[in-house]
């Protein structure tokens, strides 16, 4: 049974949750790991400025998804790159600049992401994404996905330099993290909100480790590959994914957890 109107599926301003959505969702981090690396590191800006700069372009995308009347692929998948390249030089700018290494990073986004989500919960009722169709909600859902594209960067670096796991060893880890909540999704009654939230946390790290697999040094074991070009590739693929798989708002894992209730 589904609760939720005809209405309140026009007016959604976030995409239905399917297996494309998932796929793009891991070539935008993967850009955002590659693009937030070619300005800080190839272009020699450094991560603070670095971030200023990302900061700046995600506060003018962010402020036009909000004042979108309705869904438009494009802009929201051009938002959430937005976060997941002023994460990867936040959470750079935190864990290195700042001296406070991966763990105290991770640490301090983990607490930002769930104080975010608890006071979204606390003013709505609900962190679920169905719920997303007016500002006040989406102010929310794109503060909590920016938490959570920054912490998810450094657990990707955690995993891949403090572990020894390496790039590849990394993402395989964040890889069966997304298996398991996949089977628990399937085959468990685990709530649909935490499996989302969970799933939506640990592709970016997943993003994030690719991303330095194909663009950092060989003796690093990366390949070496230029970082503009890996950036404008995995843009390009983007693009052809959401001309090809055409998106629309719809049913989101929420709507099942709210007809429960």
């Amino acid at each position: 049974m589904n609760f939720a109107t005809n209405q309140d599926l026009q007016r959604s301003k976030v995409p239905e949750v399917t297996l494309v959505f998932w796929s793009i969702k891991i070539l935008a981090t993967t850009l955002g790991e590659t693009g937030g690396d070619a300005v800080s590191m190839s272009m020699n800006l450094g991560y603070a400025l670095s971030s200023c700069i990302f900061i700046g372009i995600f506060v003018v995308a962010v402020t036009a998804q909000i004042s979108a009347k309705a869904f438009h692929p494009l802009l929201y998948w051009f938002v959430v790159v937005a976060t997941t390249t002023a994460g990867t030089t936040m959470a750079d700018f935190a864990d290195r600049s700042l001296g406070i290494g991966y763990t105290g990073g991770s640490s301090l986004l983990l607490i930002c992401l769930l104080a975010t989500l608890g006071l979204w919960r606390g003013a709505t009722g609900s962190i679920s994404v169905d719920t997303v169709n007016s500002p006040k909600v989406e102010m929310f859902y794109w503060a909590a996905i920016t938490f959570s594209q920054t912490l998810g960067t450094a657990l990707g670096d955690w995993m891949a330099d403090s572990t020894g796991l390496g790039y590849e060893g990394g993402a395989l880890v964040f890889g069966a993290g997304l298996a398991v909540v996949a089977a628990a999704y399937y085959w468990t009654n685990v709530s649909r909100v935490t499996l989302f939230w969970t799933a939506f946390i640990l592709t970016r790290p997943l993003g994030a480790t690719v991303g330095d697999f194909l663009d950092k040094p060989v003796s690093n074991g990366g390949l070496a590959l230029s970082r503009p070009l890996a950036s404008a590739i995995l843009a390009a693929f983007i693009l052809v994914c959401l001309l090809v798989l055409p998106q629309r708002a719809g049913s989101h894992p929420g709507q099942a957890e709210a007809s429960r209730k």
